[in-house]
């Protein structure tokens, strides 16, 4: 396939579900000729193994009911925190911590990597998320590198919680049908068949595209070799994409202990999805999982005859505040009932939610305000020391951005990352 300035042509790569251009390389006159590559496999480790659960909200939460007024082991009990105050013990609530960002609800993307898309083409990780970033590292250790849930309705054109280090939405498991089929439904001899095939052709494409590029990377000048890393990254990535289906596909899946639900609503699905999450980290499915709940959360289903996004901009309305607390409360009860369901799991010599950094909160601190400082996080399990409520500096030289707690966390994941996002450090030895 000849390439000069006038007349260049693509080679095209398109493999589950990715679209793979050979950039534009003016320094180059040359011919694109394929090549052999290698892919190699890697074991997981099993029980007691660390896993890692986000859970987002794309509208915040009503901070003022949230936050004790007394930091430490002896604080209250507020209005959101009372359907956790019997787990309190295996979790950590904070206040202070952010990423110093604007955009109120065009930048709840950026909770679990704390870039702006608008500023992600200018930093080397892009706007990546902590639980992509992981999957990236440690996910070949799984069927799933990493399981996304939420839903593509609502505002904003769906869930915004999981990137990957190119840019690219994450799109999300929508309902705990789909999620059960993911998890526990496997192909029947056919559909396996097909997918080998597949999986064999795709495998041919990959190798003659990286063949090609590495021939390329031999005549080019250090801008288009700048062009050309970016695309041996973007191959790497489909590569392992490619060795983990093919590594899992004729390996059967866990068997279910219950028949597969059926969707309902947001309101009603809420808890099987958080029982199928448990069971995706009990089965060692995945080790990485993110939940979001937004968009498709209707009032309604819950009694109140108001929609979520009209009530998140209260204007310190009474009425409409209490409708508010009446969801948020419905929304952490169900997350307190699944840190006591990971709690009572047994998982090797200690419980899934002692293996499990499980972070709670949202990318908005005020949605009235458009705020996003003044974050709600709350961190449970994952082997840390638990049962505070910790203030930290809102702004000044002592402030710690969010990054900084995703650094620990992915440290304890045994991902060697010095630095995420906006991070200044790492936060959270405990």
């Amino acid at each position: 396939m000849s390439m000069n300035p006038m007349n260049r042509r693509h080679f095209i790569l398109k493999s589950l579900g990715a679209t793979l251009a050979l950039p534009s390389l003016p320094s180059l006159l040359a011919s694109v000729v394929g090549g052999n590559s290698a892919v190699q496999a890697a074991k997981g480790a099993g029980a007691g193994a660390r896993r890692f659960v986000a859970v987002g909200n794309l509208l915040g939460f009503q901070v003022k009911q949230l936050f004790p007024a007394t930091t430490g082991a002896a604080y209250e009990q507020t209005t959101l925190l009372k359907p956790l105050w019997d787990v309190r013990k295996h979790m950590t609530v904070y206040r202070g911590l952010d990423h110093g960002i604007k955009g109120g609800h065009f930048a709840v993307h950026s909770f679990l990597s704390g870039v702006l898309n608008s500023e992600a083409q200018n930093r080397p990780g892009g706007n990546v998320s902590i639980d992509q970033f992981m999957a990236d590292e440690i996910g070949f250790q799984t069927r799933f590198p990493s399981l996304t849930v939420g839903s593509e309705g609502g505002i904003h054109g769906g869930c915004q919680i999981a990137w990957t280090k190119s840019g690219v939405r994450v799109p999300p498991i929508t309902g705990p049908a789909e999620l059960f089929d993911r998890l526990f439904v496997s192909d029947s001899p056919d559909r396996l068949e097909r997918r080998n095939q597949e999986n064999r052709l795709q495998a041919s494409i990959l190798d003659s595209g990286l063949a090609d590029a590495n021939r390329l990377s031999k005549r080019v000048n250090r801008e288009d070799k700048e062009k050309l890393d970016e695309y041996f990254t973007s191959i790497r990535d489909v590569e392992k994409r490619l060795e983990l289906r093919q590594r899992w596909a004729s390996l059967p899946k866990p068997q279910p202990a219950f028949e597969k639900p059926a969707n309902k609503n947001r309101v009603a699905d809420l808890p099987m999805l958080y029982e199928l999450m448990a069971l995706a980290l009990q089965t060692d499915s995945t080790r990485i999982a993110t939940l979001e709940i937004g968009g498709d959360f209707l009032p309604q289903d819950l009694g109140i005859d108001k929609a979520y996004h009209g009530l998140s901009h209260h204007g310190n309305d009474e009425a409409a505040i209490k409708h508010l607390i009446a969801l948020e409360s419905y929304q952490i009860d169900q997350f307190g009932k699944f840190l006591a369901r990971l709690s009572k799991i047994e998982d090797g010599d200690r419980t899934l939610l002692d293996s499990t950094s499980v972070l709670f909160g949202s990318g908005i601190g005020d949605a009235n305000s458009h705020k996003n400082s003044d974050l709600p996080i709350i961190l449970a399990g994952g082997g840390y020391r638990h049962g505070e409520f910790k203030q930290l500096p809102a702004s000044g030289p002592n402030k710690v951005p969010l990054c900084n707690l995703y650094v620990d966390i992915a440290q304890r994941m045994g991902v060697h990352a010095e630095a995420f996002g906006n991070s200044t450090g790492r936060f959270g030895i405990t």
